[in-house]
C-alpha cells in the first residue's frame, strides 16, 4: 500500500470526511507504537474502507485507480519487464494506451525514479495507475505460469548434476554440493512463489515425491531419484541446526529463508518412515501482519459479537476447529485489536507463529521444563491483562486458564472441537466444573477455511435441482429448518485460468460459527437439562449462525463455491 506522509494522509481523509481529526490522530499514535501505517489501523478498526481510501488517494495524486481484478493483463506487455524487477519496484505493466503509452499499475505512482526506470526498461513512455497489494499479486501470479516450467526444468537439471557428483561419501559434504543447494533453494523459491503453506518430501520405494499444499490442497510437484534423498535431508537438517547423523528419531527445527525483500520462517519436521526420513516444511511469512476480523471473512454480526466479548476485562474467548483451520490467525487478529499502551499482553505458544510488537511471547520447550501449564503459571505472575494460550491440550492447562479468567484476566486460547457448542462439554470432560465454564466463557469461535473464487475468472450459473436439495439436507443435518433459510438462486464459480493454475480458486477465507455465551446459555450450562442438542437450540435462539449458513452467505456473495463449502463442511 502506498506510503504517504501522515500530514498528507490526514489532509486527504479529513477533507473527504472519511474520518475525523480525532480518529486519525488516535490511529497515528497507535500506528507509531506498533510500527504500522495509520491507514492499516483505521481499516482494521473498521473506520475506513480500503477501496474508498485508494480512490481518494488516486484523486489526490491526480492518477487513476486500477483494479486488475476486472482488467485483463496483457501478458506480452507484462513479459517486457522481468519479474524480479516488477517485484522489487512493486509495479505491473498490464497494457497499452491508444497513444502507445504503457499502462503500469504501481504501488506508488509518484515514484519518479521508478517511472524513469520503467521508461528505459520498456522503451516507451508510461502512464501510472494506483494499485494495491491484491492487484500486484495478480500480476505476479501471471508471471508464475511461465516460471512453473522454469523452476521444474532448473530442479531437474540440478538433480541430474547431483547424480553425477562424486561427493556421496560424507553426508555433510554432500549437503554442501552446489546441485543439492540449488535443488533445495529452487524448491523453496518455487513454493513461496506458489503461495504454498507446506512442502512435503516423502520417501517412496522408488524415489522422492515432493508435494506443495496450496490453499489447503496438496499438489504433486515433482518426483526425484531416491539416490539424492540423503543429501537433500542433510541439507535441510544443516539449515535447521538438527543432527545430520540422527535417522531413527523425530526431529524439529526451523530456519529463515530470504527471497527478494521478503523473509519466510520455515518450520521443519522430520520423522523416520519405512523407506526413509519424511520431511514437512511449514512456510510462514516472517513479516505477516494480523488481519482485521472482516479480512478474516467474519461477517458483521459475528464480528460484533467477538468485539463485545473482547471488550470485557476478564473471561475466555476460545477459537476451535481442526489443525490448519486458521485458529491462530484469528487469535492474533484479536490480539492486534487489544494491543494498546495500557494493555499488557503475554502468550505461551508452541511454536510462536507471529512476531507481535509489545506482546511478550513465550515458546513451549518441554526439554527445558516449559509446558503450556508451567509457562502459563509463570506468565500469570507477570501482571498481565490479556493472556493467550496457544492451545488447551489437557486438564491442567484448562483449569489454570479458567482460574486466570476468573481472576481478572482476558484469556484467549484454542481447542480442537468440530463446532462451537461442543466446546462446553469438552471443557467439562477436561474436569472444569459446569458452573465455572458458565462463569468464564465470553464467546466461542468455530471456523474452517474455504478456498476463494478467483475473481479474474469468475462466472455465475443457475444450480441444478440436486444441488439445492443437498443444501437443504445439510441444513437439516445441522439442526436448521431449511424453510427458514433463503437459498441462493444464483451460484458462482471460477472457470480456471493461468493465474490460478486452472483451479478457479485463489486464496482462502474463513467460515465461522460464533456462539455468544449469553445469560440464557449460562443458565442452561448449569441446569439439569443441559445436553448438546439443547445447547444448540438455545444458542440459535440467542443469535448463533451455523458454520454452513455462514458459508452459504459467502456462496451467495460470490466469495466461494457451493462445492468448496460441501468439501470443507464434510471433511
Amino acid at each position: 500500500m502506498i506510503v504517504l506522509p501522515p500530514e498528507k494522509l490526514k489532509e486527504i481523509l479529513v477533507r473527504a470526511g472519511a474520518v475525523d481529526e480525532t480518529a486519525f490522530d488516535e490511529a497515528l499514535e497507535e500506528a507509531t507504537r506498533k510500527r504500522q501505517s495509520p491507514v492499516e489501523i483505521l481499516i482494521s478498526r473498521g473506520l475506513l474502507n480500503k477501496e474508498y481510501f485508494l480512490v481518494l488517494v488516486a484523486k489526490a495524486l491526480g492518477v487513476e485507480r486500477i483494479n486488475l481484478g476486472v482488467v485483463k493483463i496483457d501478458e506480452q506487455v507484462l513479459n517486457l519487464l522481468p519479474e524480479d524487477a516488477a517485484r522489487r519496484r512493486r509495479v505491473i505493466p498490464f497494457g497499452k494506451e491508444q497513444d502507445g503509452r504503457f499502462r503500469v499499475a504501481m504501488e506508488d505512482p509518484t515514484d519518479l525514479e521508478t517511472l524513469d526506470f520503467l521508461g528505459l526498461k520498456l522503451e516507451g513512455s508510461v502512464k501510472p495507475y494506483l494499485a494495491d497489494d491484491d492487484d500486484l499479486n495478480r500480476g505476479f501470479l501471471v508471471y508464475q505460469k511461465r516460471l512453473t516450467q522454469d523452476y521444474k526444468k532448473t530442479i531437474e537439471e540440478s538433480v541430474q548434476e547431483s547424480l553425477r557428483s562424486k561427493s556421496r561419501g560424507d553426508l555433510e559434504e554432500a549437503a554442501q554440493d552446489i546441485p543439492i543447494v540449488a535443488i533445495v533453494d529452487n524448491l523453496l523459491e518455487y513454493a513461496i512463489s506458489s503461495r504454498a503453506s507446506d512442502i512435503h518430501f516423502e520417501m517412496l520405494d522408488d524415489g522422492i515425491l515432493v508435494r506443495y499444499r496450496v490453499d489447503g490442497i496438496l499438489h504433486e510437484i515433482i518426483r526425484m531419484p531416491k539416490e539424492i534423498h540423503p543429501a537433500v535431508v542433510a541439507r535441510l537438517k544443516i539449515l535447521s541446526n538438527l543432527r545430520v547423523d540422527e535417522h531413527t528419531h523425530p526431529q524439529d527445527g526451523r530456519f529463515r529463508y530470504q527471497l527478494g525483500g521478503n523473509m519466510t520462517d520455515v518450520r521443519v519436521s522430520i520423522i523416520p518412515t519405512f523407506y526413509g526420513e519424511k520431511m514437512v516444511l511449514r512456510l510462514l511469512a516472517a513479516t505477516q501482519k494480523p488481519l482485521s476480523l472482516s479480512d478474516l471473512g467474519m461477517l458483521e454480526g459475528d464480528a460484533r459479537s467477538v468485539e463485545e466479548a473482547i471488550g470485557k476485562t476478564y473471561g475466555m474467548v476460545l477459537a476451535c476447529g481442526p489443525t490448519g483451520s486458521g485458529k491462530t490467525t484469528t487469535l492474533y487478529s484479536i490480539l492486534n485489536l487489544l494491543n494498546k499502551p495500557e494493555v499488557n499482553i503475554v502468550t505461551i505458544e508452541d511454536p510462536v507463529e507471529y512476531d507481535m510488537r509489545y506482546a511478550n511471547q513465550m515458546q513451549v520447550n518441554v526439554a527445558a521444563g516449559i509446558t503450556f501449564a508451567s509457562g502459563l503459571r509463570a506468565l500469570l505472575r507477570q501482571d498481565p491483562n490479556v493472556v493467550m494460550v496457544g492451545e488447551v491440550r489437557d486438564a491442567e492447562t484448562a483449569n489454570i486458564s479458567v482460574q486466570a479468567a476468573l481472576t481478572g484476566h482476558l484469556v484467549l486460547s484454542s481447542l480442537h472441537t468440530n463446532d462451537a457448542p461442543t466446546v462446553v462439554p469438552r471443557l467439562i470432560d477436561m474436569g472444569v466444573p459446569p458452573f465455572l465454564v458458565a462463569a468464564v466463557l465470553n464467546d466461542v469461535i468455530a471456523q474452517r477455511l474455504v478456498r476463494k473464487i478467483h475473481l479474474d475468472c469468475i462466472e455465475s450459473y443457475v444450480p441444478e435441482r440436486g444441488v439445492t436439495e443437498s443444501v437443504a439436507r445439510e441444513l437439516a443435518a445441522a439442526g436448521v429448518d431449511p424453510r427458514t433459510v433463503k437459498l441462493p438462486k444464483t451460484f458462482y464459480r471460477g472457470k480456471g485460468c493461468a493465474a490460478c493454475g486452472g483451479t478457479g480458486y485463489l486464496g482462502r477465507v474463513g467460515i465461522f460459527e460464533v456462539l455468544p455465551v449469553t445469560e440464557a446459555v449460562r443458565k442452561l450450562i448449569i441446569s439439569n437439562e443441559f445436553n448438546l442438542d439443547n445447547l444448540r437450540k438455545v444458542a440459535r435462539a440467542e443469535g448463533m449462525v451455523s458454520m454452513f449458513e455462514d458459508g452459504l452467505r459467502k456462496v451467495e456473495r460470490g466469495i466461494t463455491t457451493i462445492e468448496e463449502l460441501f468439501r470443507v463442511i464434510r471433511e
